[in-house]
């Protein structure tokens, strides 16, 4: 039997389509649920994978009863539990109404009654109740300053929660006196409950000036309402409010997992695997130089697996179509130019990279062929911030679709040693 060739874009992108698989809510939730109360079985949540959470506790349930907002296109059937789409990452005039919905079910509920939140990575712009004097509107304009400045994402929450009324533990405020089990999905470093979502369903210690400071120090160019809002107190909870008494949170998925699950298939065919970190941040395109001068070093080892999550930014310069893992492959690219041996994925597990509705882009030490060969400048798309653009005129994207789940970025470099 001929032996069949080793496919080095193969390989990564079933490293990454492991790395979501193992990120299932259909594999994770069953076992957090609680036995069913006395009273009220409420089902809440937000996020790009809410709505495959919702079908997981149906699927073990039955019918609930319940609300959960998802992203445009993420949808999934459930029998009791109505889901709503909404936009991402930008909020739109359906969150906000599904999200005053929301606070509407959980409202009135008693000491015998159950909640369980739902709580994945998009539930941010999903969850849209803006502060008092702050119009949707104003949010839109807040959102998209915090996505071009190229601040981390737990600045940008800190943000978000100040100008809300369901953000930074507002939620689970409004579930008392019931019981509250917040399951989460994490697609932040270090895993912090109160950075996934904004921290809807759990205590917050940041103040409204921090937010200000951080609006000063990127410069945020923010609508005249929104610099008022945050001149007042706002609601934002803080961990010891009596009303959290009965709140529990826990996540059932995380990045590390996922990491672990992809260096195990990587291991058992032989290679070694580094893994670099489940929670890096920074501008995307140093983190790749850095990335790519690691595997240039490593080229007389080899085999050797380089994998690394976390969520990096990008500090839009451009015009262009881009996200930060296809920025990271481009800027790695150029660093690499052609080295042989060296390929180099980075993709989102949720399967949006940016605004885009593609993960990211895999490719090998024929890009700068490749490029040539289409008339593109590799320099110039990544000056525009146009890696998407670029990457689908020379095939190398990697397209999934909703994966129905979000545990952040996964980034993967495969080093072969030389022939």
């Amino acid at each position: 039997m001929t032996e069949t060739p080793f496919n080095p874009r193969d390989f990564l992108t079933g490293l990454f389509h492991r790395a979501v698989e193992v990120a299932d809510p259909m594999a994770v939730l069953a076992d957090h649920l609680p036995e069913r109360p006395a009273g009220r079985l409420v089902v809440i949540g937000a996020g790009k994978a809410s709505a495959r959470m919702a079908e997981a506790v149906e699927a073990h349930y039955g019918p609930c009863e319940g609300l959960v907002i998802t992203r445009y296109g993420y949808a999934r059937p459930c029998k009791g539990i109505e889901i709503v789409e909404a936009a991402h990452p930008v909020p739109d005039a359906a969150g906000e109404a599904a999200t005053a919905r929301l606070l509407d079910l959980v409202s009135g509920l008693g000491p015998d009654d159950q909640v369980i939140a739902l709580i994945s990575g998009g539930g941010s712009s999903l969850l849209v109740a803006p502060a008092e004097g702050v119009s949707l509107d104003d949010k839109m304009a807040v959102n998209r300053a915090l996505l071009a400045s190229g601040a981390p994402i737990g600045q940008m929450n800190v943000v978000r929660k100040h100008l809300s009324r369901v953000k930074g533990g507002q939620l689970a405020a409004a579930c008392a006196p019931a019981a509250l089990l917040s399951l989460l999905i994490s697609d932040v470093p270090g895993d912090d409950p109160g950075q996934i979502a904004s921290g809807p369903t759990v205590g917050e210690t940041g103040t409204a000036a921090d937010a200000r400071a951080i609006v000063a120090r990127f410069g945020l160019d923010l609508p005249q309402s929104v610099r008022d809002a945050l001149d007042r107190p706002t609601g934002v909870v803080a961990p010891d409010d009596p009303r959290l008494a009965r709140a529990e949170t826990r996540i059932v998925a995380a990045p590390s997992a996922s990491l672990e699950a992809a260096a195990g298939i990587a291991r058992a065919a032989g290679i070694e695997v580094r893994i670099l970190g489940d929670a890096i941040e920074g501008e995307a395109r140093d983190l790749a130089v850095e990335h790519a001068r690691m595997a240039k070093s490593l080229r007389g080892e080899g085999p050797v697996l380089l994998l690394s999550g976390g969520e990096c930014t990008v500090t839009r310069r451009g015009d262009g179509v881009g996200g930060p893992n296809a920025e990271y492959v481009l800027a790695a690219a150029l660093e690499l130019d052609g080295t042989e041996g060296i390929h180099v994925l980075a993709c989102d597990t949720d399967g949006v990279d940016g605004a885009a509705e593609v993960a990211g882009a895999c490719i090998g030490p024929d890009l700068p062929q490749l490029a040539r060969m289409a008339g593109l400048d590799m320099r110039a798309a990544l000056d525009r911030n146009d890696a998407h653009s670029f990457f689908a005129a020379v095939d190398r994207q990697v397209v999934t679709g909703p994966t129905l789940t979000n545990v952040n970025d996964f980034r993967a470099i495969l080093i072969l040693p030389r022939d």
